[in-house]
């Protein structure tokens, strides 16, 4: 009988046991997905934004946002609020979202901002934009390290500690679809597109994300 018959006839008239198969062992990730280890996708929970106080003018959302090394404020706005005549010069350079590039007028220090019950020390960047546009505050790393921030992403709870006490904002309650900032004018308190900036179309406009320090230039102010 051939070698290869004699197999086969072997293979399908012997029992094999279940103790002489090989054990499979699962990759981590499969082991998760069979024993419904994973946690719930969630979605996209939308931007922190935070009611705060200047000099009695309340910004009803101002942006918290761990990506920006700076605190932002619009030109309108600080001459609006009155925060003196003079900036502090700077060396460094903006880069918005829709890749421009923005010099400041300088930067503001020591503004006191009041978030709940706390009143935190700011400095801010002054950046120049069209006064039409809706620019809210952005309240950078610096601001939320001031404060002792705790984001929880998953429950939309921002919390500021400063001396063992704490202060909760619940994001969540807030509407994301109208973001902001003070319309000193008119009263109103909200718009669309948060912070924008012309593209050079008049049908388009390229919303800003982010402000982010491109570079510092050494020796010029």
């Amino acid at each position: 009988m051939p070698t290869y018959a004699k197999f086969l006839r072997e293979l399908l008239t012997k029992k094999r046991k279940w103790a002489d198969l090989d054990k499979e062992t699962l990759i981590s990730e499969c082991s998760a997905v069979i024993q419904n280890k994973l946690p719930e996708k969630k979605d996209d929970p939308g931007s922190f934004t935070i009611p705060c106080v200047i000099g009695g003018t309340e910004f009803n959302k101002s942006l918290c946002d761990l990506g920006e090394g700076i605190n932002l404020m619009p030109y309108s706005v600080y001459k609006k609020l009155g925060l003196g005549d003079v900036l502090k010069p700077t060396r460094i350079t903006l880069q918005l979202a829709d890749r421009s590039v923005k010099i400041p007028k300088g930067v503001v220090e020591n503004v006191l901002v009041k978030v709940g019950k706390f009143i935190l020390p700011t400095d801010f960047v002054i950046l120049e934009m069209e006064e039409d546009q809706g620019v809210p505050l952005i309240l950078g790393r610096p601001f939320l390290a001031t404060g002792d921030a705790l984001i929880d992403v998953g429950r939309g709870k921002l919390t500021f500690r400063v001396v063992k006490e704490e202060e909760i904002f619940n994001v969540f309650q807030v509407d994301h679809n109208q973001d902001a900032f003070d319309d000193f004018e008119s009263g109103a308190r909200e718009r669309k597109n948060p912070f924008s900036c012309d593209s050079g179309q008049p049908e388009q406009r390229s919303h800003v994300l982010s402000a982010q320090i491109l570079k510092s230039k050494q020796g010029q102010m």
